[in-house]
């Protein structure tokens, strides 16, 4: 299935019933009048998170959604019914905008939630609804009001507990494979990951969701490359994994091109708490690794993590620290496990991995 998270739909809620303009004429019946009944009322329409979508694919293939009109009145006090609504199901996690892609009117954040976002037109009244002691015989009724239209945007924002960033060929999705049962795509070129991927990692009987997304590279914030739009898959997410490879010719460089990327994003990802690790370590000698860890040190300003997703080195470490990361977010927010955590950076300080001090005589100009 093909991943697809931003389209643009025109809905359209329906009109309201006209009302009926009716007189009782009956054999034997002495007294007649207005017996005109109201109009049904219009169709709304209603945008629904639900259970087992993770893509906008839906909406690729069909972009106008109309509801139906309110069935007119008709004589004998006859009421028209409502004309039927229409649903747009979508992935937990969409965001719906207005046309102008900046004005949010709902936050689809969990299973089941459900929003009106056109209200169809109220049916108009027959002349029976105009009768009175001073007009016995009305012969006039009102139309149906007009639905709602308006052209919207449906964003997709993935929903995880963490997310992982780095350059391309950064190991992200060799991690996101080797941790979970998801199976991205994996080759040695960049940009081999071309839409998120998502999976649910286990550690120590406790489960979280990953979320992998496409490398950033300097300059994505102008576009360069395949650009930021997909950080908004991590806006959600609790902790950040930043990957970085030990196969970079300056590990801080590669550290801070991407913490610039997310700075320039901002949408509080330059806030969320950071795990910071060396990946691909398998692929260099002792020597190497040591002043690349130096390196990365001080572009972080924390000890990071030394991983291979190959071997399996270093790897329950860093799940243990996202998930204990994850829990303590949770236990401070427990009414919105799944909106963004504006937890102290003290977390990071408090769990992160203790290193070797002797590491801070290395030199970048080492490398």
């Amino acid at each position: 299935m093909k991943f697809l998270d931003q389209t643009k739909v025109y809905i359209k809620a329906g009109d309201g019933g006209a009302g009926s303009v009716s007189f009782r004429r009956e054999k034997f019946i002495e007294f007649g009048g207005p017996d005109g009944g109201d109009g049904g009322r219009g169709g709304d329409i209603w945008v629904e998170a639900v259970n087992g979508l993770n893509t906008l694919i839906d909406y690729r293939y069909q972009q106008h959604f109309k509801a139906d009109t309110g069935v007119h009145g008709m004589g004998r006090n006859r009421h028209g019914a409502k004309g039927n609504s229409v649903t747009l199901k979508v992935p937990a996690g969409t965001q719906v905008f207005e046309e102008d892609g900046e004005t949010l009117i709902c936050d689809m954040t969990e299973v089941g939630q459900k929003y009106r976002i056109a209200k169809g037109g109220n049916g108009g009244f027959g002349n029976a609804y105009f009768r009175s002691s001073t007009n016995q015989a009305p012969d006039w009724a009102n139309p149906g009001q007009v639905g709602e239209e308006k052209t919207l945007w449906l964003r997709l924002k993935l929903i995880a507990d963490a997310g992982l960033v780095g350059l391309p060929n950064a190991g992200k999705s060799t991690f996101l494979a080797t941790c979970t049962r998801a199976r991205p795509k994996i080759a040695n070129y960049p940009f081999t990951t071309l839409h998120p991927n998502l999976g649910v990692a286990t550690v120590d009987g406790k489960e979280y969701v990953l979320a992998d997304i496409p490398g950033l590279i300097e300059g994505a914030h102008e576009g360069i490359g395949l650009g930021d739009r997909f950080l908004g898959h991590v806006e959600r997410t609790r902790v950040l994994l930043h990957l970085i490879s030990a196969q970079e010719e300056n590990a801080g460089k590669a550290y801070k091109t991407v913490r610039a990327e997310l700075d320039a994003y901002g949408a509080g990802l330059e806030n969320k708490i950071e795990i910071v690790a060396l990946s691909q370590v398998d692929t260099i000698d002792a020597n190497t690794l040591k002043r690349k860890k130096a390196s990365l040190k001080r572009a972080c300003g924390q000890t990071p993590f030394v991983i291979s997703a190959v071997t399996g080195a270093g790897m329950q470490d860093v799940l243990r620290q996202l998930a204990g990361i994850i829990e303590a977010s949770k236990a401070e927010d427990p009414n919105l496990p799944k909106a963004d955590s504006a937890i102290d950076f003290k977390f990071k300080t408090k769990m992160a991995p203790m290193g070797d001090d002797d590491d801070d005589e290395w030199d970048d100009d080492d490398e």
